[in-house]
This record gives structure tokens, sequence and C-alpha cells, in this order.
């Protein structure tokens, strides 16, 4: 676990700062100086991007990761490298052609509800194009054990510039109209980064020819392809699903519920960088007894960091909503639902990548696809009823459906096993501490609350969980960090 600990704690650390921006961002200056329609426009867009990425990325970024550590010569490698850059292009075409075919069709559609949308729909495909080229060289640069650039590009980079944009709208030297489409020149300039820098790792010789197993390249990809449509509109498709049926605005005031309760998913988003190709390989290699252990630290490890994350936000919730504008004040229950089907797909450790480097994903793939058929229909059900509370229940009841899925499959198929008795304890512990933190409030202003909140419950959360030894590998990281200060405890 070193260099997963490594990786993973600068990636966990890049990670926070940025959504510590993107706090900033979501909190203040998104409502303020976009307002919420721009806002929620702005979404919209992005949302709606990340929901086609999969389609033109061919989840080549997936298949990289599981095929590269597989070639021996550079030769091989080098010519892989070369098709999965190359390859989605066949796709890619095709759709950006039907796309301009029915590209009036398509408009009436998506701007139906919000007329607002119609002028933007073309940058769509340009920044699902970027997200997807981004993909596949980070993917790169992973496979090479350097995972902490990109992260910084994709966690910190995007929202950080997006800060200087809004600054340059509150000093009106960009419309909010521009801003838009100043976003979608982010992306690319990620993209272009990011493929840089994955090309001084490894520098490109690029080949039209096929890799020698091309035939189960494609049948993996194909379903991986799946998978990432499965995983990206369960995250975004209900963004898609509020614009035609409630006026834009009703997104920006999701959007911030929704990204509070993603903090949640950082950890295991972090670690999930570097441990990805470290699984591929144990199954590669048959090792299962190691593959298990590694399942097991992953999961109470990102139990750990992520119970603590959720406590420290459900705990402060209510000071957290006093600072955003009262439109906004009504999202504290889509924070609840949606942070609790988050913290259960955490705490499953690394159940996707094991699921994707198996042979019996295809069964789960389409488990997938007929929970996305769920989450559409459970939206258009309850969206009409409860309007933004309906959309977050249905995507906590399909999240979860679809966690507990790939739990027993797991389970059942290859007998790996996630949860030990610590993982009771922890639960235990994170629940007992909201009923004694969450009816405690301080009469503050609502930072110096929340902070104050927030030290206390850090003191209480890492004593009682260090105390029980919930995480043998975090205990030893906070022993290391008391003997060099010359703590006793």
């Amino acid at each position: 676990m070193g260099i997963v600990l490594n990786q993973s704690f600068k990636n966990t650390i890049i990670t926070y700062i940025g959504f510590g921006i993107g706090a900033i961002n979501t909190l203040y200056l998104y409502p303020i100086f976009l307002g919420s329609t721009f806002y929620g426009l702005t979404n919209y867009i992005t949302s709606s991007a990340n929901v086609i990425m999969p389609l033109f990325a061919i989840g080549m970024q997936n298949t990289l990761v599981k095929f590269y550590s597989q070639y021996k010569t550079d030769e091989e490698k080098s010519r892989f490298l070369s098709f999965t850059v190359l390859f989605p292009m066949l796709l890619i075409i095709p759709l950006l052609l039907i796309g301009l075919c029915f590209y009036d069709q398509i408009l009436f559609f998506l701007s139906k509800k919000n007329p607002i949308v119609k002028e933007y729909i073309w940058l769509i495909p340009i920044i699902g194009l970027s997200m997807a080229y981004f993909e596949i060289f980070y993917a790169w640069a992973r496979v090479h054990m350097h995972s902490v650039f990109g992260n910084f590009i994709k966690e910190v980079g995007l929202r950080l510039f997006s800060l200087f944009l809004l600054i340059a709208v509150y000093f009106d030297w960009l419309t909010v109209e521009g801003f838009v489409y100043a976003t979608a020149g982010l992306y690319f300039v990620a993209f272009l980064v990011t493929m840089f820098y994955a090309f001084n790792i490894q520098k490109p010789n690029f080949q039209f020819t096929k890799p020698i197993n091309t035939k189960d390249i494609l049948t993996y990809t194909f379903y991986i392809i799946l998978s990432g449509s499965v995983a990206n509109l369960l995250l975004d498709g209900d963004k898609m699903i509020l614009n035609q049926y409630m006026i834009i605005d009703n997104i920006a005031f999701y959007s911030v519920a929704t990204y509070i309760a993603l903090v949640i998913s950082v950890p295991s988003r972090a670690m999930h960088q570097i441990v990805y190709p470290i699984t591929a390989k144990l199954m590669h290699d048959n090792k299962h007894d190691e593959l298990n252990t590694l399942y097991k630290k992953t999961s109470i490890n990102l139990q750990f960091v992520g119970g603590f994350v959720m406590l420290c936000i459900f705990v402060n919730i209510n000071q957290l909503y006093e600072m955003v504008p009262d439109e906004y004040r009504g999202g504290i229950p889509v924070v609840f639902m949606i942070g609790i089907s988050k913290y259960f797909d955490l705490i499953l450790g690394n159940n996707n990548a094991i699921i994707f480097n198996t042979k019996y994903y295809r069964m789960v793939l389409y488990l997938g696809l007929m929970l996305v058929f769920l989450t559409f229909v459970l939206n258009m059900i309850f969206i009409p009823i409860w309007g933004i509370f309906g959309s977050a229940f249905a995507t906590l009841l399909s999240i979860t459906l679809y966690s507990l899925a790939k739990l027993l499959f797991v389970v059942k198929k290859l007998h790996l096993y996630p949860f030990t008795k610590q993982t009771v304890e922890s639960i235990v512990l994170t629940f007992i501490l909201f009923l004694v933190f969450y009816f405690w409030e301080f009469p503050f202003y609502q930072l110096i609350s929340i902070a104050l909140k927030s030290i206390l419950v850090t003191i209480a959360y890492v004593y009682l969980n260090y105390k029980f030894k919930i995480s043998i590998d975090i205990n030893n990281v906070i022993d290391s960090l008391l003997k060099k200060i010359g703590i006793k405890i």
C-alpha cells in the first residue's frame, strides 16, 4: 500500500484543494456573479457534456489501464497507445455528423422548457470531446504511475481558472454569456495540457496498426462504454431531466446541494486514480489473497476518511446554507439523500476496479443499464411531484441499488469481501457523533461556528477511530506523525 497511500494522499490533498476552490465558486461566486439562470445553464451544458463523454472516449481510458500491463515490449506498448488515441475517432466523426444532420430537432427538444439553452447547445459536443481526450491522456499518465499532475489539472486547474473567469465577470471584463463560452475553452485547454504531459512521460510513436489482441480490446471497450455511460448518467442525468421539466434556475439550486454532497466521494476519486492499475495487475497475475487484502484496506480507509467528511458536512449543513442566497436554502434534504448514496458507494473500496477487470463484467453492465432506465423512470415520476427533492430521491434509490448489486456480484462470483467488524464499528461511531453534534450549534457567525464544530468533530472522530483501531494503515500514519512531534496518546 506504500505507493497507493503516497499518491492517494497527494491526490486527496489536491482534490480537496480543488473542492475548496469549487466550494467558493459554488456557494458564493456562481450564485452572486452569474445568477441562478446562467449558473443553471453552465451546469446543464457541462453535465450534458459529461453524459456524452463516454461515447466519445469509447471507454479507452479504462481499456488503456486494463491492457497496458499485459504488453511486454516497447513496440507493443507504443502500438497499443496509438490505438487508444486514434480509434475513438471512428465513432466521434459519425456521431458529430449525425448531430449536424439532426441539429434542429435536437435543438427543439432540448430547449422546449428553457429556450435560453438553444444558442449554447453546440458547446456540449466540444466540451464532451475535450473531456474524453483528457481522460485518455490522463490514463496514459496513470499507467506509468503518474496520477498526480492530471488530478491537479482536473480538480484544481479547472476550478481555479473558473474562479478567475467569475472574477472577470464581476469586474465586467467578461459577460455572463461569455463565461459560458470561456468555460468550454477551459476544458479544451485542460485536454491539450494533459496531452503534452502524457507525451513528455512517454513520447508518442503513432502507428496505424492494430494491437495483437484487438478482439479482446474491442469486446472490453464496448462494455466499458456502457459502464461509463451508466456512471455518468447516474451522476449528471438528473440535471438533463430537470431541464425538461423545470425552469433552468432549479438546476442551479440542485447543483449547489449535489456539489456539497459530492465532497464525500473525493477520497474515493483520489484513491482510485492509483488503485485501479494496481488492481488490474493483481487480477492479471491471479493474486487473489493480495487482491482481497487490498479490497478490505481500500474499503476501511475510504470509510474512515469519507465518514469524517460526511459527518462534517451533515453536522454543519444548516450553518452552511445560511451563507447562500435565500432561494438556494431548500436543498438541505437533497444534500442528505445524495450524501448517503455517495457514502454507501464509497465504502465499497475498489469494487469498480475489480469488476471492470474481471471476465464477468458484462452481466453487471447490463444491470447498470437497467438501473439507468430505472433512474430516468423514477425521475420522470418524482420530479413533477417533488421537484428537485424527487430527483434526489430517484438518484439515492438508483445509486444504492446499483452499488448493492455490484457488491453482491463481487462477493458471490469472486469471493472477495470488503467489510470487516471495523466496518460496523465505524458506521456506529459516525452515527453517534452525528447525533451528538448535529443539534449543537454555536451562537456565532456561520464560518466561526462551522470551524469550531469541525475542530471538535475532528478531535472526537480521529481519537475514537484511533482507539477502536478502525484502520491499521491510518493508525500507522497517525503514530508516525505523533512520534515526529513527540506526543503519545
